[in-house]
């Protein structure tokens, strides 16, 4: 049986530094693409209080209503900024409309509907993807929030959006065309460019302990 030579063997410490380089280096250009993304978009994150079936099935109900009254709310909203400032006055609302959910299915669960940031993990949905990052999210917590989450884009209207509409509506909200083309991209390839955002991810909170 044939072993590596000695040459060989030196090489490939060259070579993973050298694939190491060039993920940092994509991770780089990526997270600054991540931030560009999040200054266009608002995210939904829904907590239910409990992974049990019947929490679960409250969340989505809860879910459905909040993001139904939200998306009403942003119609014609021209950008992120503008996204927030409505978001913003209608948090009273939102909330009213989250605890009349829950009651109305005999819960007495307390209900936060919040405006804020907050890190999320890489995600695909039906037609695009987001990568890793701080994003300013709607978030509606249930009971204890001690659930599985569901989360999505409540604007641009992306949750709703077919997977063919999901391009003009990333566009009417100001994503640029490459910042389209990153979140849709057929090929696969924004799977790497995001797993790098989160190596660099990972390193930073390596380096803050």
């Amino acid at each position: 049986m044939k072993t590596m030579g000695s040459a060989a063997k030196s090489k490939l410490p060259l070579v993973f530094l050298a694939l190491l380089s060039a993920l940092l280096l994509t991770g780089v250009v990526s997270l600054g693409a991540q931030a560009g993304l999040a200054d266009r978009v608002v995210r939904l994150h829904v907590l239910a209080n409990s992974d049990s079936e019947e929490d679960q099935a409250l969340k989505l109900r809860v879910r459905d209503q909040v993001l139904s009254q939200a998306e009403q709310l942003l119609t014609g909203t021209a950008d992120r900024a503008e996204a927030e400032e409505v978001l913003a006055r209608a948090l009273p609302d939102l909330k009213e409309t989250a605890a009349s959910v829950i009651a109305a299915e005999g819960y007495d669960y307390d209900v936060e509907v919040r405006l804020e940031e907050t890190a999320f993990p890489t995600k695909e949905y039906d037609g695009f993807a987001l990568p890793a990052g701080e994003y300013l999210a709607l978030r509606v917590l249930i009971g204890e929030a001690q659930g599985q989450n569901w989360w999505c884009v409540v604007f641009p209207p992306l949750c709703a959006a077919a997977a063919e509409d999901v391009p003009e509506a990333a566009q009417a909200a100001g994503l640029s065309a490459e910042q389209v083309r990153l979140i849709t991209e057929e090929s696969g390839a924004y799977k790497l460019k995001f797993k790098a955002v989160e190596l660099w991810e990972q390193l930073g909170s390596l380096w803050e302990k």
